[in-house]
């Protein structure tokens, strides 16, 4: 039988979390095409692998487990591709509760519009209570997000769907290439902007992407184990990837005008404090944190042709 979606997971060392989501993925209605569910383990050294063993799957069920020792999220992505049998391919997080309808509001849009690729809703899911700094406005670096609330193509390259929900017909990485092995999280490491880059070189090369916000993932957040630190390391980091590929080969001198923009930041970051206190600082601290990233990576970051 001919297999049309391949639910693709990529999971590495989050046994703890991994135990919940598959609990809740008994709760999802099945779409009317075959599907498949891929699980790549990503060199887990945890308890995943034995969890994966002994777990019993729903009834009906076409399960694999395969493992990428390469370590990286752009890597487990692309085994994931190389061993899907689906048509089309779509990627979940291993931290993540899908509404019982998501794979059935895919199979709608697919149907309705033939999409090259989709994306859907992410709503954040505290497990337990929400820290008072925590604003609304930071909910879209925990993966919130809701780009229309109808059903619309997505043209825009500033507005791309995220990692933690989103599709593609597995023909397309024929004509775009798999996900760039420099991006994506790499165990502790936080540095992401890989199915940014993967959205933008879509739409480049004049492929229709989709937006359906029928196809909701929770993204559980456990809220006691966030900081401040985690938004200014993952700022950091987005600023150094970005400031090394835009280097490439070239000068290691970083551009004044980052210098400039760095002075900025910290000047707004102690207008804010002294004005409402350091609880109101952190969406100006990560600017300072990016800014930092920027200069570091572009004097002391690899260069793409030595990766």
């Amino acid at each position: 039988m001919d297999i049309a979606y391949t639910v693709a997971l990529c999971t590495h060392n989050h046994a703890d979390r991994l135990v919940r989501t598959l609990a809740d993925l008994r709760s999802l209605r099945q779409p009317e095409a075959s599907w498949e569910f891929l699980i790549i383990d990503n060199g887990c050294r945890d308890a995943t692998p034995e969890l994966l063993a002994h777990h019993a799957w729903p009834s009906g069920w076409q399960v694999r487990v395969v493992r990428e020792e390469k370590l990286g999220l752009s890597n487990a992505r692309n085994r994931a591709i190389a061993e899907a049998r689906g048509d089309y391919v779509i990627f979940m997080d291993d931290d993540e509760t899908p509404d019982p309808d998501w794979l059935c509001a895919y199979e709608r849009l697919i149907r309705a519009h033939a999409p090259d690729a989709f994306g859907g809703r992410i709503r954040v899911l505290f497990e337990d209570k929400r820290p008072v700094w925590l604003k609304d406005e930071l909910l879209g670096f925990l993966g919130e997000l809701n780009r229309a609330d109808g059903i619309v193509p997505l043209t825009d390259p500033y507005t791309p769907f995220y990692g933690g929900n989103f599709g593609f017909r597995k023909a397309v990485c024929e004509k775009i290439g798999l996900f760039d092995a420099m991006l994506g999280r790499k165990g502790s490491d936080n540095t992401g902007g890989e199915e940014v880059d993967f959205y933008r070189r879509l739409l480049a090369t004049g492929l229709r992407v989709w937006w359906t916000p029928e196809a909701i993932i929770h993204h559980r957040i456990q809220a006691e184990k966030l900081s401040r630190s985690y938004f200014l390391d993952l700022h950091y980091r987005m600023g150094r990837m970005e400031a090394i590929r835009k280097r490439g080969d070239g000068s290691r001198l970083p551009p004044p005008y980052l210098f400039g923009q760095l002075l900025r930041a910290l000047r707004a970051v102690l207008q804010q404090w002294r004005a409402e206190g350091r609880v109101a600082t952190l969406r100006r601290e990560m600017n300072v944190a990016y800014f930092l990233g920027q200069i570091h990576g572009w004097a002391f970051g690899p260069r793409p042709s030595d990766v």
